[in-house]
Parts: structure tokens; C-alpha cells; sequence
């Protein structure tokens, strides 16, 4: 192949991606459903755009090995311990059900061989990170009962797939030689060993090595060298080069060089990786929709309800989720994954699945993430409300008069709370999060806490609110902020509002309840910003305080001015440039020689003859 075929190539493979990805993003049906389509459409059943399907997947495979080095990076083991009863019980659970079930169903109503039915089964058991995470974060359903159950299916099947691609190999080997490979399988075991203990003593120094030089490059090109030749290595033993990717990735993942190795290979992980589903997109077998549609459709059905059934109860009973939400569940992780790609092309290419099944199994896959997308939309549609937060009792708030209520007991609320509790102040703080209260339960007994919607009269009452000096609003969401200010305000009038704010809209929208001068959550740690970066230019420590405690004057009052005007942007506007006017000659009267001899003489120091 020549450089102007290789350049044309390369031309139709961006087009196809920037044309494709985008508009399938548009309608929330995810980048990989876009690089399928964009294969499908240059691949030979079409266009024919481009020719050299085989070619295409030979570069591709890296993007696979690439995202499982990345894969790798992100499994601490500190993170599996946190989410171990989620991963290891619900994803674990998942897994093995399905496997078992799909492999039964192929083996008995498809025919296949002991061996084919069980990578069909693990494969296809397995379901799409890519659309399950992007769909739980379009939806903001990430930190429901059902979202956080889904990440932890889908964290162990990711798991789960590295074992499943390390088997084909093994599975081929042993049916060709009618038996069980005892030395094939201890030269992975042994191979797997010496790349785990020599990465651990090895692949630290090195990167502390690299990181002297202090280049970008070269950084990038150690990382590159970690992953191809850890692959490279477990390749010349006979195992999966993806298996070593993982492994150098996993030795990693707790290592002071994760972040960077993610950012400098994120760029090639995601081009490569999108050359991979659109290689697999120019070999679908399109004509199967045309000549067996019948077969295609009961594959895609059957996956789905299969899947589906046994998700549901997996949901409600170790998930400990309602039924609506055990049904989210189903139907979101019930499609095909990215990963079956990989394993079923693998096994294709150790022969264990012919031409067809492979063409059929593909295709399924497919459209059952095609389908998922629009499948959570009805279903949503149908429940009417969103994922609720999980589900649990109000406490009984049993305490003794408090002078303080805190409402919100995150980042800000905590501050408080420790400062009150040191000053021997009296307080009860409540907060809605059941995870943000058991994460406090678990760094101590703290009896002062208690779970709760502040803006529910009931608790305020229960809380002794007609018995407290000041009410400190902490939240972080704006609207549950204003509801609770307005609750409090109606109800206890007597109480001090002390209210965080999370912008300037936020602030007047507190104000218009008759709370005074809110606290803007980011407005100080800017301030003591700036008059650090004004003493990094040579200002001195006075003249920068100067300056910010100016700005700060000028900043409340122009808060005050735009109150009286803020449904109204033509005036806010014409406010906001008029005061920057305002200030920037308040800044150049300070710097004027008059200024200067004004501070020195209050200072009581002469002026150097320079002035």
C-alpha cells in the first residue's frame, strides 16, 4: 500500500468519525454506536471507502490494549475494598448467572460445541461500560440506588472480561490437542508471575528515572513502552497481550505516575479504540438483516430479556433496590458490550466460532446497544420520575436544645460543625445524602448528625429550630437551599440565616428572602488567590491586601446595586462595565506618585530620593 492510499485511508477514517460520532452523541446514543455506523457505512457492504478490513483490525487491536492498560490504572485495590460487597456480590452474582444461562441456551437451542458456548456465554454476559456510565451521567442518575449498583456490575464484568480473553487462547489450545494443556496453562500462570513481580520492583524506578528528564515526550514514550512491551512480552509466552496490558496497568494504579500515564495515552487510547469499533463495523454482516431476520431478532430479543430476567431479581435481592429501580437496572445493563467484540473476534480467530456465528453474534450485539439507549428513554417515560436517592427512615433527632442548626453537612457544613463543637457550642446538623452521612459515620461517632429533608417542618420542629440562636444554610444545591430559607423564614423568623451561596443569581434569589449579605462559597479562597499572585509579582504584602480588600468593597456594593436590577440583563450589564470602569480607576489613582507619598507618609517612612 502506498503513502497516497495510506493518506486517503487515514482522510476517510476522520471524516467518517467527526460526521458520525457527533450526530449520534446529538441523540444520546453514545460514540460507540457512532464509530459502528461510520464502519459499517466506509466498510465494503456500502461505500467501500476503504478495502483493507484486515489491515484496519491489525492497527486497531492496540486501542484494546491501550484501554485495558487504562482499565488497569483506574482498579486500585483501595477502590475495589470500598466497593468489594457491590463488585464482588451483585457483579460477581451477575456474571456467573448470565454466563451460565446464555452458554445453557447455545450449547442446547444453537448447537454450539462445549467450548464456543462457553466464550458465547461469558462474552456476551458482559455489558457496555461506554453506554452504561454515558447514559447514567446524560440522566444525572450516577449517584442513585440503581446508577451506583450499575458502576459496580460493570467494574466487575471489566474485571471479568481479563480472564475471559486470557481463556480463548487456552480453550483453542486444549481442543486441538483433545484435553486439558497442563503446560500451556502453567506457562501463563508463570508468565502472569514474573510480570507481576517484575513490574513491582522494576517499572517504579523507571519512572522515577523518566520523570528527571522532565519532558512530555519522553513520559508519553516510557508509558507507550510499559504497555507494548509488557503485551509484547505475554504475547511471546502464548498469552493475551491484553491480559499483560491489564497487569502493568493494575501495578500502576497506585503508583504517583497514574495520573500522568492516563493523560499523556488518553488521546491515543480513544483514537485507537475508535478504530476498533469501526473495523468491527466494516465487517458486520449487513445482509443478515435482510436474508435471516427472524434469527437476528430473537438473538437481540433473547439477550435482552434473558439478560434482563436475570438482572431484576439480582437488583432487588443483593441490591436491596425497589422495583423501579431494579428495573432501570435491567433494561440499562441487559444490551451487549464493547468487550464481547473483543472475545468473540478472538475466538473466532482460534476457530472455536465459525464465520456465521460470529457475523450473527456481532450484529446482535449491536443493535442491542442501538436499542438501549431509546429503551431507558421509554422506560423513564413510563416511570414517570427519575432514579430516587435511596430510600431510608428520618432519624429521630433525640438532643438537647441546640443554638445552631446547620443544614448541609458537606464540605462548608463540616467547617462549622468542627469549629462550633470546639468552642463548646451547642448545634444539630442535618443533611438528606445517606451516603455524605454514612462517609461521616465511618470517621468517628458523631451524635450531632442526623439524616433529613431540613425543608420538612416536621424535623425542623424535632430539631428544637424555635429554641436556636442561628441557622446556617450550607447546602450546595441552590434550589434545595431557597426551599429551606423559605421554610425557615416562614416558620421561625426569629433565626439568624446564615446562607451559602453558590453564584451572584443565587445570592440575589437569597436576598429576595430577606437574608442579608449570603456568602458567596468560592468569593474568599479567590480573594486570598489573588493578593498571593499579586505578591508573586513584586507587590508587598500591604499593597496586595490594598488592593483585594478594595476590590472586595467594590464587588459587594456593585452585588447590592444589581439586586435592584438583576431580571433585567440589559442593566446588569451596563452595571457591570461601569463598575470595572469605576475600578480600574480606583486602581490607577492608587498607583498614581500622590498615592504613594500619601501611604508612606501614614506609614511614617521618608521617601527615597528615587520619588
Amino acid at each position: 500500500m502506498d503513502s497516497h492510499h495510506y493518506l486517503q485511508t487515514a482522510l476517510v477514517f476522520l471524516l467518517a468519525t467527526v460526521i458520525a460520532v457527533p450526530l449520534t452523541k446529538r441523540f444520546r446514543l453514545g460514540s460507540v454506536l457512532g464509530y459502528l455506523l461510520a464502519g459499517v457505512v466506509i466498510g465494503p457492504q456500502l461505500l467501500g471507502l476503504v478495502g483493507d478490513t484486515a489491515g484496519v483490525s491489525t492497527i486497531s487491536e492496540f486501542g484494546i490494549v491501550l484501554m485495558l492498560f487504562v482499565i488497569g490504572l483506574e482498579l486500585s485495590p483501595q477502590r475495589l475494598w470500598v466497593m468489594r460487597r457491590s463488585v464482588f456480590g451483585t457483579g460477581l452474582l451477575q456474571v456467573l448467572a448470565s454466563s451460565v444461562v446464555i452458554a445453557l441456551v447455545a450449547y442446547f437451542l444453537f448447537g454450539l460445541t462445549g467450548k464456543a458456548a462457553t466464550i458465547v456465554g461469558g462474552s456476551l454476559a458482559l455489558s457496555s461500560t461506554a453506554f452504561g456510565l454515558q447514559i447514567l451521567a446524560e440522566r444525572k442518575e450516577a449517584g442513585s440506588a440503581y446508577g451506583r449498583q450499575a458502576f459496580a456490575i460493570l467494574l466487575f464484568q471489566d474485571l471479568a472480561a481479563i480472564p475471559l480473553i486470557a481463556m480463548v487462547p487456552l480453550l483453542a489450545a486444549s481442543s486441538a490437542r483433545h484435553g486439558v494443556d497442563l503446560a500451556g496453562t502453567l506457562r501463563t500462570i508463570g508468565v502472569i508471575v514474573a510480570v507481576v513481580v517484575g513490574g513491582r520492583y522494576l517499572l517504579r524506578p523507571v519512572f522515577r528515572f523518566v520523570a528527571k528528564a522532565d519532558a512530555v515526550e519522553v513520559s508519553t514514550a516510557t508509558a507507550l513502552l510499559v504497555v507494548m512491551g509488557t503485551a509484547w512480552l505475554m504475547e511471546l509466552a502464548g498469552v493475551s497481550s491484553t491480559l499483560g496490558a491489564f497487569l502493568a496497568g493494575v501495578l500502576l494504579a497506585d503508583s504517583e505516575y497514574r495520573h500522568e500515564l492516563e493523560s499523556h495515552l488518553e488521546p491515543f487510547k480513544g483514537l485507537l479504540l475508535g478504530l476498533f469499533f469501526i473495523s468491527v463495523g466494516m465487517t458486520m454482516d449487513l445482509s443478515l438483516l435482510l436474508h435471516q431476520p427472524l434469527r437476528v431478532l430473537a438473538l437481540v430479543m433473547g439477550l435482552l430479556l434473558l439478560k434482563g430476567m436475570l438482572l431484576w431479581p439480582l437488583g432487588r435481592l443483593v441490591g436491596g433496590l425497589d422495583r423501579a429501580e431494579a428495573l432501570r437496572l435491567a433494561v440499562l445493563l441487559a444490551c451487549g458490550g464493547e468487550f464481547a467484540f473483543v472475545v468473540l473476534k478472538l475466538a473466532r480467530e482460534q476457530q472455536l466460532l465459525s464465520g456465521p456465528q460470529h457475523n450473527q453474534l456481532v450484529l446482535a450485539i449491536s443493535l442491542s446497544m442501538a436499542l438501549t439507549p431509546l429503551l431507558v428513554a421509554v422506560l423513564a417515560h413510563l416511570l414517570g420520575a427519575k432514579a430516587k436517592k435511596p430510600t431510608r427512615a428520618y432519624d429521630t433527632i433525640d438532643t438537647h436544645a441546640p443554638r445552631v442548626i446547620i443544614a448541609g453537612y458537606g464540605r462548608m457544613g463540616q467547617i462549622i460543625a468542627r469549629v462550633l463543637r470546639a468552642q463548646g457550642v451547642p448545634f444539630v446538623a442535618l443533611d438528606h445524602s445517606v451516603e455524605q452521612l454514612d462517609l461521616v459515620q465511618r470517621f468517628g461517632n458523631v451524635t450531632d448528625i442526623f439524616y433529613g429533608d431540613p425543608a420538612r417542618p416536621e424535623l425542623l420542629r424535632a430539631a428544637q429550630a424555635d429554641k436556636a440562636e442561628v441557622f446556617v444554610l450550607a447546602s450546595d444545591d441552590p434550589e434545595s437551599s431557597l426551599r429551606v430559607a423559605r421554610v425557615v423564614r416562614r416558620q421561625y423568623p426569629h433565626l439568624k440565616i446564615v446562607a451559602r451561596a453558590r453564584n451572584r443569581q443565587h445570592v440575589w434569589r437569597l436576598m429576595d428572602l430577606g437574608i442579608d449579605e449570603p456568602v458567596r462559597e468560592t468569593l474568599y479562597s479567590s480573594l486570598k488567590m489573588t493578593r498571593k499572585a499579586l505578591e508573586a509579582l513584586g507587590l508587598s504584602a500591604q499593597e496586595a491586601t490594598d488592593q483585594v480588600e478594595r476590590f472586595r468593597r467594590q464587588d459587594a456594593e456593585l452585588i447590592k446595586a444589581q439586586y435592584l436590577v438583576y431580571d433585567d440583563e440589559t442593566k446588569l450589564v451596563q452595571t457591570t462595565r461601569e463598575a470595572l470602569a469605576d475600578l480600574a480607576r480606583l486602581f490607577e489613582a492608587d498607583a498614581s506618585p500622590e498615592a504613594a507619598r500619601a501611604r508612606e507618609r501614614d506609614a511614617g517612612t521618608p521617601l527615597s530620593e528615587e520619588e
